[in-house]
């Protein structure tokens, strides 16, 4: 995937991580597309070393991945964020 894919994909799924962890998150556009991209690369990590795939693309496998990805990192930083 190129730079506008991995934006537009970390957008999404960092909208459905937000959505399916609702909390007081503040942060826009560019938080949650980090929040997206960086649990697309968390979850390809541990989804590889557990032997479910990597993020590859745009389909069903990869979103469910990246989104289990983003709402661990999203957890992490609310942990962070309280202490």
């Amino acid at each position: 995937m190129g730079i506008i894919s991995w934006i537009v994909f970390g957008l999404l799924v960092g909208i459905l991580a937000k959505f399916a962890m609702p909390g007081d998150d503040g942060g826009g556009f560019v938080k949650t597309t980090l929040l997206g991209v960086a649990g697309a690369l968390v979850g390809g990590f541990i989804g590889t070393r557990l032997g479910f795939g990597d993020v590859t693309g745009f389909n069903v496998r990869s979103f469910a991945i990246a989104i289990a990805g983003a709402v661990l990192v999203l957890w992490v930083y609310r942990q962070l964020r309280k202490g």
